[in-house]
């Protein structure tokens, strides 16, 4: 027996057994089935030797959970939280425990994927429609998208939106009104810029009516807090042609007309403060509206109602298809994501509430701040505007110092300007909290009786908003937002919601190039933790202290996977970090006067997000051909790079290809860009078959974006949130993104603004910093092997069945691998999506489908899945491929049978069965599936009905009742 050291029995790895699904046992048999003696053997068949490499990452030894979670504990104690009165679209707010507990912290709404598969998404599909409800009913537009990424990039989209919409405009200039938040400005510019547009910014009051633009962007209330007749303001600008957006606060637009109501032609925001942490920036929903003749053009994702084979009601992504795998380069919008979860999260807070519960919570939070600048004038302080609804700029002069000083020393952090100092109140806001506010604008202890001034509010109505600019319609009036306001009600709607989804806490979902792995519970923790989530983006960066320690290691780590220098943090989605790449490559360009440089080389199979990433930089994309085996056509990049090569910018290459393959051609590519002056981006959609192998940086990458809600484990949430932090090169790093109000260290404004925060969505970032330090260089090397391990394991028992499409010249698959059901289809009539909806019958979502090939299923496993899973799989796919056989054999008719038919659900079988196979064959089609059946809720929903019947809004009550 042996007897080890307490080093050994302290077991620092433990958490590497558990973040890795195969054992050591099942690794081995794996391995033999392969034909392989170890994980050494395999990775050496499989990735090219010349990128391999050779020294282990420079990380720290693996950490135990609980030490961790200790360590990370400390540095988020570093951060002072003070109470926030900045405001500038950030506020504090309550999120209600029922959705804190049920909906944030619960992994059947954060492991989610994308609801491409409707029929097992019915649940976050409902909850989404319920946020489009929402806004429209609170902007009074006719649609409204299913979220965005942030207010910021929302107003950018709108200006680009504009562009596209007003075609009899031929201007292009876009106007912004001075007193829209620094951070959209400065976001709008930098889009601007690559776009081409000319951006004015001036008061719109005054100056629009004399300016030739072709779009207009106003905010409402102002970021000052100014309650301006935005009405004259876009009655002017449609006399000239001109789209106006209205950047509106969501909570006030419960008191105020609605934009849409007052001519708004697109109207964006942020939910945040409907129940989300302010998080240091993010992640936050931005809400999206707009008239219905602009649907066609808008960025974003739709929610739509349809019907399904049954006839009933069910909910998809209307006009779904990602357009950027469509229209590429032409794409509206590089976007291709948004902020499901945290959307979720606003619209339930809606629902929870309900419209009198919003009503009292915005009375409220407009009463504490007409009782603040009563007490202002009470004691001798000018008010910059008459009109307000949660916001007051103070006209403090000289005094302005001292008032912040004395705010500071209260621990309390207000907005401060040029001669001025703002606040920003919310519905945390307590009136001993406008007692000490008081003392620190007069410098003593004022005595304010708060009581007396209420009673002469009420009695005089709202002091800040004119009845002229009060709504007098009703909101929310739909059944969703008036039933659940108890917490027993609401607590069961939401959980009945959850049970219509599939998510990782179901089963595997072995997703191609979307890499869905185990997003442990203690990588979530710290999440909800005040310390990191309270903190406002723009607090001075002193209180901080936590979130640079935690960003400056985080950086590090990812460098050392990497293979970079240096990494910005700002992109809040991986297509913003391809927009962040291309800037960056880009402005090197130009640095060396290579102005002319514009022509960027993109592989046929690449993501469509690469193209349409491009054309906002106003580069000029030139396609490189694959060949037969799907790696990069060697002799055509070398004829595309001759012919281009005084103008060629860069090359998107994903790596490994999103064929699957380790191409061994990587780093004579790398090289062929550079000698002809180009600069190599590596799309780092698929680092998880990289981290501890190889390393993009080493092996000829200038640039890279990381998607953390794929290698490092921050969770899908349902189709968002995410983060594409980029690591760059270092003749790179100088043109990494900055930020107008929060400066980033090592960054110049010059170089532009991907993002409203200046770290993104900061209060994620703990998931994948807890993960690289629970993992160690051992254990993230350990993942990387075993999930190619596991996909050559899924592809040689799932050949015999289906052909595996591409391999490397070994044989091998990377981590992933595309099946051809094109044969199968020919045979049988059997499609891919018959085996994705089938899939749906044994538990499993199903595999990416038709890309990057048409009529293929793209299959990654990831490292945190068992053997018994894969072999459950494998049974599944099997079973699958013998019913298309009988189908092609004529033993099931071509229009009645399991695969046609698929999904069942108890509707199906508590109703009348007319098929030719039995109830248990639909239901319960191998003996795996009776150990625990996640049901689908809808039958094969009708995507051509919902598009040419396009319903973005709630169903009625009897939806409800028949649930």
């Amino acid at each position: 027996m042996s007897n080890p050291s307490l080093h050994e029995l302290e077991h620092h790895g433990e958490f590497i057994e558990r973040h890795i699904g195969v054992s050591e046992v099942h690794q081995k048999q794996m391995l033999a089935e392969l034909g392989c003696d170890s994980l050494e053997d395999l990775i050496a068949d499989t990735v090219p030797a010349g990128i391999r490499r050779q020294q282990s990452m420079d990380l720290p030894e693996a950490v135990s959970e609980r030490d961790t979670l200790a360590y990370l504990k400390d540095i988020a104690q570093r951060n002072q939280i003070f109470q926030s009165f900045i405001g500038m679209g950030y506020h504090d707010t309550l999120t209600p425990n029922v959705i804190l507990r049920n909906v944030l912290e619960n992994p059947g709404w954060y492991t989610a994927y994308t609801p491409y598969q409707p029929e097992i998404a019915q649940g976050r599909l409902e909850g989404l429609l319920n946020f489009q409800q929402m806004v429209t009913d609170l902007t009074g537009m006719e649609l409204a998208n299913a979220s965005m990424l942030d207010e910021a990039t929302a107003a950018a989209e709108a200006m680009s939106m504009s562009k596209r919409v007003a075609r009899k405009n031929k201007s292009n200039v876009y106007f912004v009104d001075a007193d829209v938040h620094p951070q959209t400005i400065a976001v709008i510019q930098t889009r601007a810029e690559h776009f081409g547009f000319e951006v004015i910014v001036a008061s719109a009051a005054t100056e629009l009516a004399n300016t030739d633009c072709f779009g207009a962007l106003v905010q409402y209330p102002t970021s000052t807090g100014n309650i301006e007749d935005i009405k004259q303001i876009i009655d002017v600008a449609h006399s000239k042609d001109v789209l106006v957006t209205v950047a509106a606060d969501i909570l006030s637009l419960v008191l105020l007309k609605a934009p849409g109501d007052l001519g708004a032609d697109i109207v964006i925001g942020s939910a945040q403060r409907f129940g989300v942490p302010m998080g240091f920036g993010g992640p936050h929903a931005a809400f999206f509206a707009f008239r219905d003749a602009y649907k066609r053009a808008s960025a974003g994702r739709i929610i739509g109602v349809s019907v399904d084979t049954r006839g009933k009601k069910a909910f998809r992504m209307a006009m779904q298809t990602r357009e950027q795998h469509i229209r590429r380069e032409k794409a509206n919008s590089n976007i291709c994501t948004s902020q499901v979860l945290l959307a979720l999260m606003a619209g339930f807070y809606a629902v929870y509430h309900g419209p009198k519960g919003l009503k009292r919570i915005a009375q409220r939070v407009n009463r504490i701040t007409d009782l603040f600048a009563l007490a202002l004038e009470s004691q001798g302080f000018e008010l910059r505007h008459k009109n307000w609804f949660d916001t007051l700029t103070v006209e403090t002069k000289e005094k302005t110092t001292d008032v912040i000083q004395r705010a500071l020393e209260a621990e309390m952090n207000v907005r401060v300007l040029d001669g001025a100092v703002g606040l920003s109140f919310h519905e945390k806001t307590t009136l001993a909290d406008l007692d000490v506010l008081i003392s620190a604008f007069t410098g003593e202890d004022t005595d304010i009786d708060w009581t007396e001034l209420d009673a002469q509010l009420m009695a005089q109505g709202s002091l800040g908003i004119q009845s002229s600019m009060l709504r007098d319609d009703e909101i929310l009036s739909h059944d969703v937002f008036n039933l659940y306001h108890s917490e027993t009600e609401m607590l069961r709607y939401l959980a009945r919601l959850e049970k219509r989804d599939i998510a990782l806490n179901h089963s595997m979902i072995a997703l191609g190039s979307c890499t869905m792995k185990l997003n442990a519970t203690v990588e979530m923790i710290p999440v909800t933790w005040p310390e990191f989530g309270a903190l406002h983006p723009f607090a001075p960066i002193e209180q901080a202290e936590g979130y640079l320690k935690l960003f400056e290691e985080l950086e590090k780590m990812l460098c050392e996977a990497t293979g970079y220098d240096n990494v910005s943090l700002q992109p809040n989605a991986g297509s913003q970090g391809e927009y962040a790449g291309l800037i960056a490559i880009k402005k090197y360009h130009e640095s060396r006067g290579d102005h002319h440089r514009d022509v960027c080389l993109i592989p046929a199979s690449a993501h469509g997000t690469n193209p349409a990433s491009a054309q906002m930089v106003s580069m000029r994309v030139v396609v490189v051909a694959c060949d037969e085996k799907g790696n990069v056509d060697m002799a055509d990049l070398q004829a595309k790079v001759e012919q281009h090569s005084e103008n060629l910018a860069a090359i998107m290459v994903t790596y490994p290809s999103t064929h699957g393959v380790f191409e061994e051609s990587i780093t004579e590519l790398c090289d062929l860009i550079h000698e002809h002056g180009g600069q190599v981006y590596v799309d780092g959609a698929n680092m998880n078959a990289l981290v501890g192998v190889a390393a993009p940086g080493h092996f000829g990458g200038d640039v890279s974006h990381l998607n953390l809600h794929k290698t490092f484990c921050i969770p899908h949430g349902g189709g968002g949130p995410g983060m594409g932090p980029i690591g760059v090169k270092s003749h790179l790093a100088p043109f990494l993104a900055a930020h107008p109000v929060q400066q980033v260290e090592g960054t110049a404004m010059e170089n532009g603004v991907i993002s409203a925060a200046p770290w993104g969505s900061a209060s994620i970032l703990p998931i994948s910093w807890a993960y690289i330090k629970l993992m160690g260089a051992e254990g993230l090397k350990a993942a990387t092997e075993t999930a190619i391990l596991s996909a050559n394991y899924l592809a040689k028992h799932l050949a015999p069945h289906f052909p595996v499409l591409y391999t490397g010249t070994s044989g091998r698959v990377a981590h992933e691998c595309l099946i051809d059901i094109r044969p199968l289809k020919e045979a049988t009539g059997v499609s891919e999506e018959d085996i994705a909806k089938r899939l749906m019958d044994f538990g499993f979502h199903s595999p990416t489908m038709s890309f990057p090939v048409a009529g293929t299923l793209m299959i990654e496993p990831t490292e945190s899945e068992s053997k018994s899973e894969l072999d459950n799989f494998i049974t599944a796919m099997a079973t699958i491929r013998a019913e298309a056989d009988a189908v092609g054999r004529g033993e099931y008719p071509a229009d009645n049978n399991p695969l046609c038919n698929a999904p069942h659900t108890q509707a199906d079988i508590l109703g009348d069965w007319d098929r030719p196979y039995s109830r248990e064959k639909a239901t319960y089609p191998a003996d795996f599936v009776k150990a625990g059946k996640a049901w689908p809720t809808a039958n094969r929903i009708d995507n051509v009905f919902g598009d040419r019947n396009l319903i973005c809004s709630c169903p009625p009550l009897e939806h409800y009742l028949e649930d």
